[in-house]
């Protein structure tokens, strides 16, 4: 397989599409298998460790040598290239029959993405990007929203399993409710931020992510035009992402501060 950026998203592209078939397919048995990590509501099926055993099969055929990161079943960063997976984000839904959930897989070279795909099992939709290559939905390329204002701005969200973070958070999410035009709530980390990327929604913030929630979503809605801050690098607080369209990304983040968040 080749090393360039594209390579490694088509790669990416090619195990994300094959873990989602699988998850797809066994869905219905999968979900009667169900253990908890973090707390009581933070699941994991017997569908997310199947998907992930089968990506990282896969990228040992196919990038061997290359280091994996997945939610799962943990793993170490490498000198290189390391892969950093979410067999199934959006893990709730899955166990539900939601169809808002996905498969995440990203390329990070020295902590940071070049390359990525999201597949989500249900509609078969398929998100790329590559550094500096723009961001695609089904081969169609990507741009964000310009809404005129933040009174017209549609704000997506999600709520960490930690009690005390989401009831942090619910606080902040109710402030912001006076300031834009709605919130949204899908349940996946991953394909909220895809959605930016399409102009969907106008932002996305959340507190409490991983580096698998975010990995390939963070490159694709980046790639499509978007503000991206992630973990660390704002002031909005150690743990928190913050992805919006340019054309209100200071006022938003203003009026994240205001609300508490940081």
């Amino acid at each position: 397989m080749g090393t360039t950026e594209q390579d490694l998203a088509d790669t990416a592209l090619t195990v994300a599409r094959e873990a989602a078939a699988l998850a797809a397919r066994v869905r219905a048995d999968a979900v009667r298998d169900v253990g908890t990590k973090s707390t009581v509501t933070d699941v994991v099926t017997a569908g997310d460790t199947a998907a992930e055993d089968l990506v990282r099969a896969r990228l040992a055929e196919l990038r061997p040598g290359d280091a994996v990161f997945g939610e799962e079943s943990g793993g170490t960063t490498g000198d290189g290239v390391t892969w950093v997976v979410d067999p199934i984000d959006g893990t709730v839904n899955y166990l539900y029959g939601h169809p808002w959930h996905c498969v995440s897989v990203a390329a990070q070279v020295d902590g940071e993405s070049v390359a990525g795909a999201v597949v989500e099992p249900v509609s078969g939709r398929c998100w790329t990007a590559a550094r500096g290559q723009g961001a695609w939905l089904d081969g169609v390329p990507l741009r964000v929203s310009a809404p005129a204002s933040l009174e017209v701005t549609l704000l997506a969200t999600g709520f960490t399993y930690d009690r005390e973070r989401r009831l942090q958070h619910a606080a902040v999410v109710a402030e912001l409710l006076g300031v834009v035009r709605d919130i949204r709530r899908g349940g996946s980390a991953a394909l909220d931020l895809c959605a930016v990327a399409a102009g969907w929604v106008d932002a996305y913030v959340e507190r409490g992510l991983s580096p698998w929630d975010w990995a390939a979503g963070a490159l694709i809605a980046r790639e499509a035009g978007a503000v991206v801050l992630l973990p660390g690098e704002h002031e909005l607080g150690g743990d928190a992402i913050f992805v919006a369209s340019p054309a209100i990304a200071e006022p938003l983040r203003h009026a994240c501060a205001e609300a508490g968040m940081g």
